[in-house]
């Protein structure tokens, strides 16, 4: 009888190390772990606020102003237009560089449209840049496979909104436009460990820092600088 108590108490307490061993590596891995999927999970909303940042850029490289309407940056993308400058031949290029000072010393009126004719009927020794407006859906993000026009409203792992906002603010008495897109922790972590979101925000704040990801700034201009960068 002594004899098969002892044993049950040894297999006990076996269990009971196994059990501790357990708790202390789950204690141990849990931040590591944490961090690892907040990092994945970054990586994707940081690509995601670099999308809007270009589409932002765009879009008030034609319209003079950013925009915190996410309708107005997708009906931008769909149907609107922006210039792209065109460089035409090379300036490595010296009979093509010679052969178009030629050109411009006998008609000093030509102008690079009119260039442009010249090289489209096949002369092809020219160097010289034209704007042109093409559509921005085939400028911007052309042939990336992961670009999703319809994801850039929402913050990825939630289906929260992106944070938006837009103004003009006078800076040095000129009227500078600022735009700001933000991702909240609370969101793009959402359902991981509370506490550790808890920790990590409260850090943040400690640090004076953004409890989240954010891309340009509307209180003072930073030239759309993401706060990972």
């Amino acid at each position: 009888m002594k004899k098969a108590l002892k044993i049950i108490v040894e297999v006990l307490l076996a269990l009971l190390a196994v059990l501790l061993v357990y708790l202390i590596y789950q204690s141990v891995m849990e931040p590591v772990n944490f961090n690892k999927e907040k990092e994945a999970r970054e990586a994707v909303a940081i690509q995601r606020l670099k999308d809007l940042r270009t589409l932002e850029v765009a879009f008030k490289g034609v319209n003079g102003h950013y925009t915190a309407n996410i309708d107005s940056l997708k009906d931008f993308f769909e149907n609107g237009k922006m210039k792209v400058i065109m460089q035409i031949g090379s300036q490595d290029d010296s009979i093509a560089v010679a052969n178009t000072a030629r050109i411009k010393k006998q008609n000093r009126k030509i102008t690079n449209e009119q260039l442009m004719e010249m090289y489209n009927a096949g002369e092809k020794n020219l160097v010289f840049s034209v704007s042109t407006d093409l559509a921005v859906k085939d400028t911007l993000f052309h042939g990336r496979e992961n670009f999703h026009l319809d994801s850039l409203a929402f913050i990825p792992f939630s289906g929260d909104s992106v944070l938006m906002e837009s103004v003009v603010k006078k800076v040095s008495g000129v009227d500078v436009p600022l735009f700001e897109a933000r991702m909240p922790y609370k969101s793009l972590l959402k359902g991981m460990d509370h506490q550790l979101i808890v920790n990590l925000n409260a850090d943040r704040e400690n640090q004076n820092k953004y409890e989240g990801l954010q891309v340009g700034s509307v209180s003072a201009p930073n030239n759309n600088a993401g706060n990972w960068e």
